[in-house]
């Protein structure tokens, strides 16, 4: 190659590939914060994000390119859905049997980075790229960052020893890959500090989860993705909510999967006898983008809307606050320092242990089991109890996403 053809590949506009897990809405505001720092040291890079509905809707408000070949990627979120119950998903289980969606995912994916040279791909839990290109390393022609905010499959308990084989068998087959193919993951990035891996084994005879973690892994802190609102911002989103200073406000969510509409329906049985202790209360419910407000029976008192872009605001409005257990949502409400229940659910590994496990770390919330939010009273009793208590929470850390650009920024 000649100098001059040299100078020519070099001055070409950097390009970096964003791979935004869709299963939920948690991974959409955090990546935008991490890509908007990125851009910031790197003025010339242009990212472009490979992902699904709902991440695609947050990012098109946001004003982000969205690959056209999104639109090629098979639904994870519709999958999901399909396999859970009542309030209860078998999220192992559930990525067991979705090899189809993402064999054709990374597909699709291996097609967009044939077409166009990146020089950075970016994967926030991209299970599929992950784990195919540690299987295919010679499709690997670019700088791969891996990023999550959990490390290690854990068995449900009470699904007995099969379950405890298998999850521990996933855990052993991603050791090997990584002792394998180390240059696959060009930097790893857990989103969370050491504290908040749990200390449990990847299974037996394999090695402990924090330990392992904390020798393979970069810590970022936690990132939020916004700036816990000030008291005068807190008084002016809920007047622009239409509460006033004498309303008591629970808001009530359920994250961005499909998954949700039992629990909200349970809350809503709640809400007359809450209301019944405390007249002022008000009860707003944000579906999210894959739930129909209109499944939900009106109820005196209560608010329905379905997806808000600015969920977080509405969050650190609450006087209380009732949501599933996903990492985000909650995580907001301990940035805000709202107290709330969460209910985790029914064997979903990562919300009962991984997330649990954080949330305990930061002294947040109180973790109720579905059968003891079934009951209007208990509930309505629990909310009652929660307004107007000073929370003990431990603050949540700032600076995350400007210190996970930089790190990605050093593969540029």
């Amino acid at each position: 190659m000649t100098s001059r053809t040299w100078v020519r590949a070099r001055s070409r506009p950097r390009r970096a590939l964003y791979l935004s897990s869709p299963i939920g809405l948690g991974h959409a505001r955090r990546d935008l914060a991490i890509a908007q720092h990125l851009e910031r040291l790197h003025p010339d890079l242009q990212i472009d994000w490979l992902t699904q509905h709902p991440v695609t809707r947050v990012l098109e408000d946001a004003g982000e390119h969205v690959h056209p070949a999104s639109a090629w990627l098979a639904n994870e979120s519709a999958h999901i859905e399909q396999e859970s119950g009542e309030h209860d998903l078998h999220v192992f289980g559930a990525l067991r049997e979705m090899d189809e969606i993402l064999v054709n995912n990374f597909m699709v994916f291996n097609d967009v980075v044939e077409e166009t040279p990146y020089d950075l791909v970016i994967g926030d839990e991209a299970w599929d790229v992950d784990y195919f290109l540690h299987e295919n390393p010679e499709l690997k022609r670019f700088s791969f960052a891996w990023m999550t905010d959990f490390v290690g499959f854990l068995p449900m308990p009470d699904l007995g020893e099969r379950e405890a084989f298998l999850t521990a068998d996933y855990n052993a087959e991603m050791l090997e890959q990584r002792a394998r193919f180390k240059r696959i993951r060009d930097r790893q990035v857990f989103v969370g500090n050491p504290d908040d891996v749990v200390d449990e084994s990847f299974g037996p005879g394999l090695p402990d989860i924090r330990e392992w973690t904390l020798d393979h892994y970069e810590f970022c802190g936690y990132v939020t993705g916004f700036e816990p609102p000030s008291e005068d911002e807190v008084v002016r989103s809920r007047h622009e909510l239409g509460y006033g200073a004498d309303d008591v406000l629970c808001v009530v969510s359920v994250g961005g999967s499909g998954v949700g509409v039992p629990l909200l329906r349970r809350v809503l049985d709640a809400v007359p006898l809450a209301r019944e202790r405390i007249p002022e209360l008000r009860f707003l419910v944000v579906t999210g983008p894959r739930i129909d407000p209109q499944a939900l029976l009106p109820v005196d008192g209560v608010e329905v809307r379905g997806f808000v872009p600015d969920l977080h605001l509405r969050l650190a409005a609450a006087d209380v606050a009732v949501v599933q257990g996903g990492l985000t949502t909650t995580m907001e409400l301990t940035a805000a320092r709202v107290p709330f229940v969460y209910v985790p659910l029914q064997h979903h590994f990562e919300q009962n242990f991984h997330v649990r496990h954080r949330l305990e770390r930061y002294r947040a919330g109180q973790c109720a089991s579905y059968a003891e939010v079934s009951d209007p009273e208990w509930l309505a009793d629990a909310l009652v109890k929660l307004v107007g208590t000073d929370v003990s929470f431990r603050p949540v850390e700032s600076g995350g996403a400007e210190r996970a650009a930089a790190m990605l920024a050093e593969l540029l």
